[in-house]
């Protein structure tokens, strides 16, 4: 490998600041803030809105849009006018 063309990659604390989980990951972001880790030492922290902690599809909260029901709205809307075109 070339020397000094590489990132710093580092371990960085990431906090999701819509359930305040926090994780220690190696990651090549920087930042300015900081924060004392469980160990006792300083690392960078990056604030996220949402991550596997907090989103619908990893928590099992997520909900499913019922297709059916677009389908009869759309079938009442332009059936009508599938069924007018096609008679003449």
């Amino acid at each position: 490998m070339k020397k000094n063309i590489h990132p710093q990659y580092d371990y960085v604390v990431f906090r999701d600041t819509s359930c305040g989980e926090t994780f220690r990951i190696r990651s090549t972001v920087t930042s300015n803030q900081t924060i004392e880790w469980e160990d006792g030492k300083t690392y960078p922290l990056i604030d996220l809105d949402v991550s596997s902690a907090s989103h619908p599809f990893y928590t099992g909260e997520q909900r499913r849009v019922s297709s059916e029901g677009r389908v009869a709205r759309f079938q009442q809307r332009f059936g009508a006018l599938k069924r007018k075109t096609s008679g003449q």
